[in-house]
């Protein structure tokens, strides 16, 4: 297999399909590595599976209007995103309002696609398969350069705030204490999740979702007790298991893409959890 992918996927960039999945996955990879590694250590993870919920709803509320889905897929998971964080102290909503929250947009989502399904035909209900399970060989060259700019960005921005959220994630009421805007860092990070949300379900879909934002984070945990070491070893590795799982998919056709991303991203943690260190704590240690 591994001589077979060597000799396969040089040429495989030659496909415009395959060239943009690996550029926009790249982008999208870092992106929830770097957002994925503060939802973890922060104890959001919850959160991030409710907005990967949004990111179906939004879609569909989207479509059912007759709207560009990304509008929808933004304005949803960055709202919900941020309407979370109002629900608990420092921008941290709890695991009672999550899962209300939960609940309910689950049930709008069921309520949209009925909605959608129903006004615009049967012919159009492949879009609720491509929202919940990603579409990322779908992506034109201009809706990858948008996802690239909006991914980088994101990650320009958790880079430029990289200390600060550490400190208020690791010891909020010090940070508090010394002058760090704590409840502000938390609004802000959960808007960057909305956006990370929004843009890792074009390569993974909303329903394995959560699999790209935690499993290259339990991977690096495991392996390496230093925040900083762990931050960065995250984000290799989400960019390392979405080129892996593209070339995975690639290689054998009738495998999905995002089946393919999130099944090489869960196979690393399952190695990591193996034969990584047996007292490796599930949070980092709170030293660089």
């Amino acid at each position: 297999m591994i001589v077979s992918a060597a000799s396969v996927l040089p040429g495989a960039l030659g496909h415009p399909f395959f060239l943009h999945a690996v550029l926009a996955g790249a982008a999208i990879a870092a992106a929830s590595g770097m957002v994925g590694y503060f939802l973890v250590l922060r104890a959001q993870v919850f959160t991030g599976d409710a907005l990967s919920h949004m990111a179906f709803t939004g879609s569909l509320a989207a479509l059912a209007a007759g709207i560009d889905l990304r509008v929808g897929l933004y304005v949803a998971t960055v709202a919900i995103a941020v309407l979370l964080g109002t629900m608990g102290a420092s921008g941290r909503a709890d695991d009672i309002a999550i899962g209300s929250v939960f609940a309910w947009i689950t049930g709008l989502g069921a309520f949209f696609l009925t909605l959608y399904t129903t006004s615009r035909g049967a012919a159009d209900g492949g879009a609720g398969v491509r929202v919940l399970f990603g579409s990322i060989f779908g992506l034109s060259a201009g809706q990858t350069v948008t996802t690239a700019a909006v991914a980088g960005g994101v990650s320009m921005v958790v880079l430029a705030g990289f200390r600060p959220l550490m400190f208020s994630s690791v010891d909020e009421a010090v940070a508090a204490a010394r002058g760090v805007p704590v409840r502000v860092l938390g609004f802000a990070f959960l808007a960057l999740v909305g956006v990370t949300a929004a843009e890792a379900t074009q390569a993974v879909g909303s329903l394995l979702l959560l699999g790209l934002l935690a499993a290259p984070v339990g991977a690096a945990q495991r392996l390496t007790s230093r925040p900083s070491r762990a931050f960065a070893l995250s984000t290799v590795l989400a960019v390392a298991e979405m080129w892996g799982g593209l070339a995975a998919s690639y290689l054998v056709p009738k495998m999905p893409p995002s089946f393919a991303i999130v099944a090489v991203a869960a196979s690393v943690y399952a190695a990591a959890f193996l034969l990584g260190p047996r007292d490796r704590r599930a949070t980092p240690a709170t030293t660089g």
